[in-house]
């Protein structure tokens, strides 16, 4: 039944009017039954007398009163249709009536006043959200049950939605994603009836009004992805009604509250990206009965998947990002499964550094292509497999075989193949459904992805099995690359290798993921049951920033501390890369120029410098990396190795030969300026390689160096040096006899007060040396099990090393003979008081005592300067160290 109820605004004085537009009414409906030749009212009020037979009513009814009779109501069981609906609202604005329609059939075409609360409401949604284009001044929801037509755009939309009951009519649905829009949601929100709102897409800030979490208990459906909302994840629960909730980058922190196990209801959940590193167990879902797709990407979850997630009929499911572990053979049951990923799951150890490729032989072992190694693939499927043991990539597949008892999710080439890299292509990962290969711990950036198809199960003879046809879609990062790929077509047969090449692939949270998906169309029988679905041979995935200076500065970013970080280059070299900081241009190009002229220089202890970059004021070198850091941090740092004697004595003669050969054997005869216990790194087998040439000045054909600045660390300084700015080798033997004596104390030079009458380590060594108690200076780690003549010999050369005067400092080639037990060691008196305590340790004393006046923070940053050894290049203005200058 449709009723028109009709409430007169302009008074007609008779009928004559509203008979002629009941007569256009009835020619457009078809209403042959009127006769329109009456227009006066009976006795009832009825200008029609109604016929009653249960299926068919035909009223009209009029209102009489003082001034005359109007037609006031038509009732009759018609269905009124958009395009009849529409005529009528014509013919009723001829005669100036003002609707109230109530109808049972069909609303379209009619004119409802949205009420003054709600409209108000609108008004403050747009002011704080800075929406400027809403008409505020129309309060009616048009035809289509808009309060305000879309903007047709791709990306723009700005529809509010009206929902016209018998009580009127109420805003259900607003949409604004896309529009850019910051502000925060305003409370007025709750004075809607909404069911849907959709604010993707925006810049919107803050939490959520309570107002809006608690009263809008009959919402369905929400979208508030892409904003830069603040706080904890809000509580969900008087949203029973809800279906859809999406939270993807949504800004809010986590973890998700366990109460969201009370919406029910819910068909599509995704929540990504939360902030804040609160982890949390897996949310309660196992309610949700409806629940097909769900998306917990990065939302810091640890622990097991519960196995319940096999019993929802789960379409797709990703759980990218988290922290989750155990066995997903419960999966096995989620039949439905179209998408299933578990990437960086269950891989607890970070990443080392960054990959700049990545080569699979999908479904074959390791296999060498010119210079290229694909890494096998040889895992057995299943309807529901996870492959996750791998340290850079893994790959899921689900499905099963419609029709087929097939298991077999490997193909094997049926006939030998003659075609280039052959070894790629004789077998082929299969999938029933959905294939997803994953590489992680890659450099961000752009990349290209390599896919080898060909099809190895069709044939193209006579026979049946020519009739097969396959078609997949491609995906990569989630977009689709390739829709129904046909292996056969593209390669122009079978047996023909076909390579898909996709450039520009971006990589933003160092993981590439590319996905096969059957989509339900091609062949499913033929040539038998089980050979549908994607067939994948290889894939490839390369950086296409090859240049090494980009190649080391994204194989630097995050990995180890400061000053010092670890890569990795395309050919799998790993690599150290030191940051250092320039204070002028001269500077670097004075860097670069003596960078160029020791790169040359190899041997056995010392690193090998691969290069150098130059930007701005930032300078980096690149050596070889070596596996145990520093000698300092072997020795004295945080966790220090545990080095037993010989290692001890086989590293300080290491370092002995690495300076004799920078001094004597070299073509270049460099003074390294700046060696000390960090600047001397270990290998993977302890043996030690000096490093940082940054401070390095070419000799001078043995000629001395007098300088007006002064580059080095405390306490390894030689006193010529540091006082006078005279440079010699002579300056690198000191240091070394420093280095000495902290390998056989195990302290560190400068960390060493036995009391407050030592300045340092060599300080106390000198006194133990008169009171003929050098044993004392031993390191207590070794107990008892060294070699005591080796030991006493090695502190005598570091005395000996560290004599006052450069003169009588061996050279660094006699200092290998004499710890090898080849030379006698000179029974010199090494006593301060050659040069006075003035020239030398009172100096010293002095300069330790104002750093102790300094603030503790100060002092401290220095100090921890000095033990991670930040030296500077070798031009005198960078990083210049003086000791009447710090």
């Amino acid at each position: 039944m449709s009723c028109l109820f009709l409430n007169t605004q302009k008074r007609h004085q008779d009928l004559v009017s509203a008979v002629a537009a009941l007569r256009d009414i009835a020619q457009q409906l078809g209403k042959t039954d009127w006769n329109l030749s009456v227009n006066e009212c009976d006795e009832n009020g009825n200008w029609h007398t109604l016929v009653m037979d249960g299926l068919y009513n035909s009223t009209v009814n009029c209102t009489c009163l003082g001034d005359g009779c109007h037609i006031s109501a038509m009732c009759g069981r018609v269905d009124f249709g958009r395009e009849t609906g529409g005529y009528m609202g014509e013919i009723l604005l001829e005669l100036k009536i003002n609707l109230d329609f109530v109808v049972s059939g069909g609303t379209q075409g009619q004119t409802r006043r949205i009420p003054g609360d709600e409209m108000a409401a609108l008004g403050e949604i747009a002011q704080q959200l800075g929406k400027t284009d809403w008409n505020l001044s129309l309060n009616e929801c048009d035809e289509n049950g808009n309060w305000h037509t879309p903007v047709k755009d791709d990306l723009y939309n700005s529809t509010v939605n009206c929902t016209c009951l018998g009580d009127g009519c109420h805003i259900s649905a607003i949409n604004l994603n896309y529009n850019f829009l910051s502000g925060s949601i305003p409370p007025e929100w709750t004075s809607t009836k909404l069911e849907i709102f959709d604010l993707n897409s925006n810049n919107l800030t803050g939490e959520l009004p309570k107002e809006l979490l608690n009263n809008l208990t009959n919402l369905q459906r929400v979208w508030l992805s892409s904003n830069n909302f603040t706080g904890k994840l809000p509580s969900f629960q008087s949203w029973e009604q809800l279906q859809i909730l999406y939270l993807e980058a949504s800004g809010f922190e986590g973890p998700i509250p366990s109460n969201i196990s009370l919406l029910r209801n819910l068909i599509e959940l995704s929540i990504t990206d939360l902030n804040g590193g609160v982890a949390s167990n897996f949310p309660p879902l196992e309610d949700m009965r409806e629940m097909k797709y769900l998306m917990l990407r990065s939302c810091n979850i640890f622990g097991s998947i519960p196995g319940y997630l096999g019993s929802l009929p789960l379409i797709y499911l990703d759980l990218t990002y988290n922290r989750l572990e155990g066995n997903i053979t419960d999966l096995e049951a989620a039949d439905r499964l179209h998408y299933l990923d578990f990437a960086e799951c269950l891989k607890k150890t970070p990443c080392t550094g960054s990959r700049y490729e990545l080569h699979i032989n999908c479904g074959g072992g390791q296999v060498t292509i010119g210079k290229t190694t694909y890494e096998g693939d040889e895992a057995e499927g299943d309807t529901a497999k996870f492959v996750h043991e791998l340290l850079y990539w893994g790959f899921s597949s689900t499905g099963y075989f419609l029709g087929s008892s097939n298991t077999d999710y490997i193909a094997k080439n049926v006939s030998a193949l003659k075609m280039d890299y052959s070894q790629l292509y004789t077998r082929a990962r299969l999938s029933p459904l959905s294939l997803t290969y994953y590489g992680r711990c890659l450099a961000n950036g752009n990349y290209t992805v390599t896919l080898h198809f060909a099809e190895i199960i069709f044939r193209d003879n006579a026979s049946y099995h020519s009739l097969g046809r396959r078609l997949f879609d491609i995906y990569i990062q989630d977009k689709l690359a390739w829709k129904d790929f046909d292996i056969e077509a593209a390669a122009e047969g079978v047996d023909k290798a076909k390579i898909l090449n996709f450039s520009n692939v971006a990589v933003t949270n160092r993981t590439v993921e590319i996905r096969f998906y059957w989509a339900g169309k091609g062949t499913r029988v033929i040539p038998r049951s089980g050979t549908y679905g994607p067939l994948i041979s290889a894939i490839s995935v390369v950086s296409n920033n090859l240049s090494p200076i980009l190649q080391i500065s994204r194989a630097t970013k995050d990995n180890m501390e400061p000053y010092v970080k670890l890569g990795i280059l395309l050919d799998g070299s790993v690599i150290a890369v030191k940051q250092l900081s320039s204070k002028s241009m001269q500077g670097n190009r004075e860097f670069v120029n003596e960078i160029g002229m020791i790169s040359g220089l190899q041997h056995p202890n010392l690193v090998r410098l691969y290069g150098c970059c130059v930007e701005r004021n930032q300078l980096l070198l690149v050596y070889e990396y070596m596996e145990n850091n520093s000698l300092a941090r072997a020795l004295f740092g945080e966790c220090p190795l545990n080095l037993d004697w010989p290692t001890r004595l086989r590293i300080c003669i290491g370092i002995a030969r690495g300076l004799a050969f920078l001094h004597e054997e070299s073509r270049l005869k460099i003074v390294h300026r700046d060696i000390k216990a960090t600047n001397v790194l270990l290998d993977g087998d302890l043996n030690p390689k000096i490093s940082d040439f940054g401070l390095a000045k070419l000799s001078e054909d043995d000629k001395t160096h007098i300088s007006t600045r002064i580059a080095g660390t405390i306490g390894y300084m030689a006193p010529e040096y540091a006082l006078w700015g005279y440079l010699t080798n002579k300056a690198d033997v000191y240091s070394f006899g420093v280095v000495a004596l902290e390998i056989v104390a195990g302290r560190d030079n400068m960390k060493c007060r036995s009391n407050e009458n030592y300045v340092c380590l060599l300080d106390w060594a000198l006194v133990l040396r008169q009171q003929g108690c050098l044993m004392d200076l031993v390191d207590p780690k070794l107990g008892s099990d060294f070699n005591k003549e080796e030991t006493m010999r090695m502190t005598k050369v570091a005395l000996v090393c560290t004599n006052p005067s450069p003169a009588l400092r061996p050279t660094m080639s006699a200092v290998v003979s004499m710890l090898e037990g080849k030379l006698g060691i000179e029974e010199l008196v090494n006593d301060p008081r050659i040069y006075g305590d003035d020239f030398r340790f009172v100096a010293l004393r002095d300069k330790y005592d104002e750093l102790q006046h300094q603030s503790s923070t100060e002092v401290e940053t220095l100090m921890d300067h000095t033990v991670t050894g930040s030296s500077s290049t070798s031009a005198q203005d960078l990083y210049p160290r003086n000791l009447y200058s710090l």
